[in-house]
């Protein structure tokens, strides 16, 4: 890949190299979505996995959005394919 820019490239890429938190997929209020952990008991919405288009017209569940959520572990046989 081929990039120009009048940018220097130190600016550019700055903070390429560092990892970054992945989203978690969780399911709240019957709706499956990715969110990024804030804190213990928060998370900011990144993206609805969702077919209902009109999930998607409702501002409370808009990228950005901060929701309460109470992560739990994974049931044993659940989301492993056995």
């Amino acid at each position: 890949m081929i990039f120009y820019s009048s940018i220097p490239d130190e600016i550019v890429f700055d903070g390429w190299d560092v990892p970054r938190e992945r989203p978690m997929e969780v399911n709240v209020n019957g709706l499956l979505m990715e969110v990024l952990p804030v804190s213990s008991t928060q998370a900011a919405i990144v993206r609805l996995i969702c077919p209902d288009p009109q999930v998607y017209l409702n501002p409370a569940y808009a990228p950005g959005q901060m929701i309460a959520y109470q992560p739990t572990l994974a049931q044993p046989g659940f989301g492993t394919g056995s």
